[in-house]
């Protein structure tokens, strides 16, 4: 291509010559940084927002205690009673959670001599919660059945004692007292089915462990427990789901930016070398005609990157699907293909065949409706996970465009 330059001004263009020179002589500044960068720990990372996963939860089921007492033969027995249960929570991320629960009912024990006892009681456990199943076997929003160890801190207040009177703990007015105050340490475990996105069903275990005075009678065993078996049901508000990110998922850009640095100081470089020879030429008579070879075009260096079998364009990047058709109005006669791949780590190679090419689909649906390029300048290329422009498999969800031949 030949251009018509006009060297008016010899001092202006020597000037010039020394900035364009120190400028094309720092070309690794960037890429050393690139090295640096990478040696973060990459994998997925899961996150909830503060208004994700929140549950609340409802159930019923029986409490038997564990106390000192035997019926008439010496013999110890475990009586049922009903028990309910009700709470909310949180999971803040897949692994953990926690929840306040409520739980009350009546209970009833053997006493000394036979005699049958009983008591109310209301009380209150904040729970912490782990999804063994997330923890050990991958996480999964959809997982059917998930197993969940706990163990919380309450409060429990028991009252109405029967028969009146009993109990050898003693009120400041020497007798049996009517009510107590308890705070228990718990620990169970929780059996969960997924039942949609929202609902799951739950069966869990609790065991309550107290002071010797739970039954308002102290002797014997110093610690008296309290055994809950209680089913129900758990709704996620929104449903049971998780964000999630790779920490190194920007060193793909660092990348390109490097490269597209890099190319720029090249052509300046030329484009330096160009106007050294020129100025050898000064000073010039008269004007003269000089051909100038201009550099060709830096290859296209944007890409647009997708999270983990999706094909969905992120609002980050969708200002790089931008920046492609700006740069093909300024460049009416140039034709891109738009070229997909998926990583060789997930999926089978049919499987990402197909979500390669759904990937530059929707780069090629947003550049014709959304930015208006004339679909005639485009092709659609799909690679899958059988080709892998880069080394980390996780950068290789990605669209990379390709000025067509």
């Amino acid at each position: 291509m030949k251009k018509n330059v006009f060297f008016t001004t010899a001092a202006c263009v020597a000037a010039l010559v020394p900035a364009l020179q120190a400028n094309a002589q720092e070309e690794t500044v960037v890429v050393e940084e690139t090295a640096v960068v990478s040696e973060v720990p990459c994998g997925t990372r899961y996150y909830v927002t503060k208004n994700d996963n929140w549950f609340i939860q409802f159930g019923a089921g029986m409490a038997t205690p564990f106390v000192e007492g035997a019926d008439a033969k010496g013999e110890r027995h475990a009586h049922i009673s009903v028990n309910y249960n009700a709470g909310f929570g949180k999971w803040f991320s897949p692994y953990l959670g926690w929840r306040l629960t409520f739980n009350g009912g009546p209970i009833h024990w053997n006493g000394e001599g036979g005699s049958m006892y009983k008591a109310k009681y209301v009380g209150a456990n904040l729970d912490f919660m782990w999804d063994m199943f997330n923890s050990l076997g991958g996480v999964s929003s959809k997982r059917v059945f998930s197993i969940v160890p706990f163990v919380g801190l309450g409060g429990t207040f028991l009252w109405d004692y029967k028969p009146e009177g009993l109990g050898n703990v003693l009120n400041s007015h020497g007798k049996a007292k009517r009510n107590e105050w308890m705070l228990p340490v718990s620990a169970g475990i929780q059996a969960r089915f997924r039942l949609c996105k929202y609902v799951d069903f739950f069966a869990e275990a609790r065991a309550s462990f107290y002071g010797d005075n739970f039954n308002n009678e102290v002797y014997g065993r110093p610690v008296d427990v309290n055994v809950t078996l209680n089913g129900g049901f758990a709704i996620t508000f929104g449903g049971r789901d998780y964000k999630q990110y790779d920490p190194c998922d920007y060193l793909g850009y660092i990348s390109n930016l490097n490269n597209q640095v890099n190319d720029l100081r090249g052509a300046l470089a030329t484009t330096a070398a160009a106007l050294a020879a020129a100025e050898a030429q000064l000073p010039c008579p008269e004007v003269e005609e000089a051909e100038v070879v201009v550099a060709e075009a830096a290859p296209l260096m944007a890409t647009v990157r997708f999270s983990l079998n999706s094909a969905r364009i992120t609002d980050t990047e969708m200002v790089n699907v931008y920046n492609i058709a700006e740069w093909m109005k300024a460049n009416p006669d140039q034709n891109v293909a738009i070229v997909g791949y998926a990583d060789k780590d997930t999926g089978t190679s049919d499987y990402n065949m197909g979500l390669s090419k759904r990937r530059a689909q929707a780069v090629y649906d947003a550049l014709t409706n959304k930015y208006g390029i004339n679909p005639d300048r485009l092709a659609i290329q799909a690679e899958g996970s059988n080709v892998q422009p880069y080394d980390i498999n996780n950068w290789n969800r990605i669209v990379i465009f390709n000025v067509a031949q």
